[in-house]
């Protein structure tokens, strides 16, 4: 086996890249970054009937924004069917597996003999010692694994310790069917030793197929490769992740705008965590990412801790960076396409300018849509039911005197050169700052929440904010 680390994701395509599968692919992904190394991408579309290429291109897609790439092309596992062939027939040469005949009917009497004794419904060897000239005539076999019977396989996993499983319990399992298909265990081996795998990590619900693959592994004489069998996700309440819990594919996180780095942050501390560490750039997950240290316990899901964290991101981010992001997302985002269709040169410059003020309100992407409204909504602006309680007859009397005071700005027209202009105003009237503020965020912006109102005046603009000014004065 090489030096160098050699890591896979391997999905199924019967669906979208789920909130799990983005776990295990980050696991992968940075456990062949730390050292060096590399993640290749197998995608497990043996079982025709429920594998679709859109489902493919979904995970494809998924990986991409994430961000999770991976060497060389995508690898397709029915494609590589032949090769499975090849190996359970060389097994059957070597001794190490044979052909067995049964019908499915005298399969199901087997194991219901098995269960008359209270036995667990196994495949009893029938056929393991007998000679194929016994074979009846036209039936094609399929052909099993001798798995050992005694004594026990053990799998040294990196994450749950050593994990024993007697030997009697395993079976002589199916490796090909007999119209000629490889099973899901035997592909996997034949894949991972061919792809030169060297680090096995996913989800612990494969950790009994690990003994069964081993037992392939052994009769082939192929190095056995590092195996981390992961906990599963649970939700909040302890159960296992289901959809009312997230368990939704990671486009479903891109619209309701979350952050790439912000969703990886929070799945790489899903089961494996770094000291006191909660907020972590990629650049740091890498540096610290050991398989050794996940966790064997299930991890939970939590939407509010994702949530805010997310926002944490947000607002470490550097202005430029969010709004590259932002204005890429905007497609996928609630309201997203309709605020789109209104960019131009000068909308963009605002929303740039905007940025510092939108980010500290906002945890999500579509929060800030929705903080970002205010910019592209047209005269005379939608006021919400706060706001048009706060715009009463007072209100609108202070508003008079703001707006001419705003009026006789001269000079450039600033957040700073805005402000003295209300301060002094606000001295002058007798009224107390937060008195103006109030009445002003409502009239500039149909809201009672907002960046800060001197900044808000100042990206609008003179002629825009004194218009909306104008029209609740009116």
């Amino acid at each position: 086996m090489s030096d160098k680390v050699v890591t896979r994701f391997a999905p199924s395509p019967t669906g979208y890249l789920h909130i799990g599968g983005a776990r295990t692919a980050l696991f992968n992904w940075l456990y062949a970054k730390h050292t060096q190394g590399t993640m290749l991408l197998r995608i497990e579309d043996t079982d025709r009937e429920r594998s679709s290429d859109a489902a493919t291109a979904a995970i494809l897609d998924g990986l991409t924004w994430l961000g999770l790439s991976w060497e060389g092309d995508a690898v397709s596992q029915f494609e590589r069917a032949p090769r499975h062939r090849e190996v359970a027939e060389e097994l059957v040469r070597l001794g190490k597996a044979y052909y067995s005949y049964e019908t499915p009917a005298e399969l199901d009497a087997m194991r219901e003999a098995a269960r008359a004794k209270g036995l667990p419904p196994r495949y009893n060897g029938h056929w393991r010692d007998r000679d194929a000239s016994e074979a009846p005539p036209g039936v094609k076999g399929a052909i099993r694994i001798k798995a050992p019977s005694e004594g026990e396989t053990v799998v040294r996993d990196r994450v749950q310790g050593d994990v024993r499983f007697p030997n009697k319990d395993l079976d002589d399992f199916i490796i090909l069917r007999s119209d000629g298909n490889p099973t899901y265990m035997h592909a996997v081996v034949v894949d991972d030793h061919d792809m030169g795998v060297t680090h096995i990590i996913r989800g612990d619900d494969h950790l009994t197929n690990a003994a069964r693959q081993t037992v392939i592994y052994d009769a082939m004489g192929w190095d056995l490769p590092s195996m981390s069998h992961i906990p599963l996700i649970h939700g909040a309440d302890g159960a296992k992740l289901s959809k009312r819990h997230g368990a939704l594919g990671v486009e479903a996180y891109r619209a309701m705008g979350y952050l790439p780095e912000a969703l990886l942050n929070y799945l790489a501390r899903l089961g494996w965590s770094h000291g006191d560490d909660e907020i972590m750039s990629i650049k740091d997950m890498i540096a610290w990412f050991d398989i050794g240290d996940v966790n064997k316990g299930a991890a939970r899901f939590d939407f509010a801790k994702l949530e805010a964290l997310n926002g944490v991101h947000m607002r470490r981010m550097d202005d430029a960076a969010l709004f590259d992001i932002f204005i890429s997302t905007l497609p996928h985002l609630e309201g997203g396409p309709a605020l789109a269709a209104r960019l131009d040169d000068k909308t963009r410059a605002q929303l740039l300018a905007a940025l510092p003020g939108l980010k500290e309100r906002a945890k999500t992407l579509v929060e800030l849509v929705d903080g970002a409204a205010f910019l592209f909504a047209t005269r005379p602006l939608p006021i919400d039911e706060k706001a048009a309680l706060v715009l009463n007859d007072d209100a609108r009397n202070i508003l008079r005197g703001a707006h001419a005071a705003l009026n006789a700005v001269s000079g450039d027209w600033t957040a700073a050169s805005a402000e003295a202009a209300i301060r002094d105003y606000a001295l002058s009237g007798g009224h107390k700052l937060g008195g103006v503020a109030q009445p002003l965020r409502a009239a500039l912006t149909g809201k009672t929440t907002s960046p800060g109102v001197f900044d808000v005046l100042a990206v609008l603009g003179r002629d825009e904010s004194l218009a909306r000014i104008a029209d609740q004065i009116d």
